[in-house]
């Protein structure tokens, strides 16, 4: 008699993946800093392949039946934790807050420091807010539409979703070609690349989980009852979605006026 309970076996793409996340944060930094895109190019050419196994896999799994009431349960609720961890990640940049409200004399005692000009909140930012706001309202549609059994309103939504989310990685591109500072300017700059360019990480993670949910659902991999990995994807996006919306009000509006 089969387990409801599935162990996985051992698998490379874990150590992998971390392996290649580290190098991409390093090719960001050298690119922020040198304009290099050797190293960036790279590793994130590196993370898309192991991504793609690692994800090939457990879409393995499923498609044998490995993914029971039991498993789905606690891959929901190891999800939740997740999302969850990646909030309290974002926390850590309470120090945005702190240099802010006090402002230290090396940064000439105001906010932001002196020499520094920070993006306009009604350009790029607020389209960028625009674009994810409207990818939440798509990938909504798409998750109930799901629910519902009409697959090809699903995929229509979810097309939109990946769109935008691949349009506000291109837009958040142009912002940091045409920003007046580097990550090397002062506290200001280091917190407003390193808090933006997580997120961005974040949305191209999202986007790919996304990419992924898209093929499965065109291949008839998901039905009304069972489409665990669209939902844990809708999650993720949603919660991209509210980090970027913070983003946007302390370092852009409350940060730049």
């Amino acid at each position: 008699m089969r387990s409801p309970f599935h162990l996985v076996e051992n698998s490379p793409w874990p150590f992998l993946c971390s392996v290649s996340t580290v190098c991409v944060v390093v090719g960001l930094v050298d690119w922020m800093s040198d304009g290099s895109l050797g190293l960036l190019g790279f590793s994130g050419i590196q993370l898309g392949v192991v991504l793609y196994q690692w994800l090939r896999d457990v879409v393995r799994e499923s498609n044998q039946g490995w993914h029971t009431s039991y498993v789905a349960k606690n891959l929901r609720l190891g999800m939740m934790l997740f999302i969850f961890s990646e909030i309290f990640f974002f926390f850590l940049f309470f120090s945005f807050f702190s240099c802010s409200l006090v402002p230290s004399v090396e940064v000439g005692g105001v906010w932001p420091p002196v020499g520094i000009l920070p993006v306009n909140v009604f350009s790029l930012p607020l389209l960028m807010t625009a674009v994810l706001l409207g990818s939440g309202v798509s990938v909504t549609w798409c998750h109930h539409a799901m629910m519902a059994g009409h697959r090809d309103e699903a995929i229509c939504g979810l097309s939109i979703t990946i769109l935008l989310g691949l349009y506000f990685t291109f837009l958040q591109v142009n912002e940091y070609m045409e920003c007046s500072f580097t990550i090397a300017d002062s506290v200001y700059g280091s917190l407003f690349y390193v808090m933006t360019g997580f997120h961005g990480i974040h949305v191209i993670v999202g986007t790919m989980m996304l990419l992924v949910s898209e093929f499965r659902l065109m291949s008839h991999d998901f039905s009304s009852e069972r489409h665990l990995g669209l939902e844990v994807s809708i999650w993720y996006w949603h919660f991209v979605d509210v980090v970027w919306i913070f983003l946007y009000l302390c370092v852009y509006w409350w940060g730049g006026v």
